[in-house]
């Protein structure tokens, strides 16, 4: 599903020619399978959000491959990525990440206006998505009309809008109270159960690490060890 090998990445700081050289990632060995739930966690500036952003093609790495459901996606140019991203990953991110000016209705339709879907298609599948995650009475509603937890629910809905395999997450409750975050990790749970999505989810808070089948830990940019239930296994 995800396979890094011997990814290294570092990030360069300053003007060209006295550039000072920040190490990140540290010779990633790495296998993600398909329906797991995974939690990466670590200390902030451990690298976590950099690994989350190579999976997804946002940045490059300086040296090691990278394979997202089987394809080596390494040496993709940016509309080959965008292409690929569009079909095979979905994200939900701490604020949320809705446009203001559109509904429920139409930032959960987005991905299905880029793909070129027909409108009729388009209505049906929107909601269904909406009932599903219990928002079929807001779709009309704006962003700024509903609860913090309303609104990860739509970022939810639009994630999953073209049944990707894959969902990464970066902090996804860290903009919700604690009522919130347990019916959204309820949801997480419940939609890999039952589609089958693969999680890879970003996180600081412990409570969101317990509901994954594994955690992967970050220190200094290297992976340390994985732990399955209370199980650590090294990586």
């Amino acid at each position: 599903m995800i396979q890094l090998t011997g990814v290294n990445h570092q990030f360069k700081i300053g003007k060209k020619g006295k550039e000072r050289i920040i190490p990140v990632l540290h010779d990633i060995h790495l296998q993600i399978s398909p329906k797991e739930v995974v939690a990466v966690v670590g200390r902030s500036g451990s690298g976590k959000s950099t690994l989350l952003n190579l999976m997804s093609g946002y940045i490059r790495p300086e040296a090691g491959e990278i394979q997202v459901n089987g394809k080596d996606v390494t040496l993709l140019s940016e509309g080959e990525w965008a292409d690929f991203r569009l079909v095979n990953l979905g994200f939900m991110f701490q604020s949320f990440q809705l446009i203001q000016s559109m509904t429920a209705y139409e930032n959960a339709e987005l991905p299905l206006v880029l793909r070129g879907i027909p409108s009729a298609q388009r209505k049906r599948r929107v909601m269904d998505m909406l009932n599903q995650v219990g928002l079929s009475d807001y779709a009309g509603h704006y962003p700024g009309e509903m609860s913090g937890g309303q609104q990860q629910r739509v970022s939810v809905a639009r994630a999953l809008m073209l049944n990707p395999p894959i969902v990464l997450a970066d902090e996804p409750t860290g903009s919700l109270d604690s009522e919130n975050e347990q019916q959204l990790l309820e949801l997480i749970g419940q939609l890999n159960k039952e589609r089958g999505t693969t999680f890879v989810i970003i996180t600081h808070d412990e409570q969101v690490a317990s509901v994954a089948h594994r955690t992967i830990t970050l220190q200094d940019g290297r992976l340390v060890g994985a732990e399955v239930g209370r199980r650590r296994e090294h990586v």
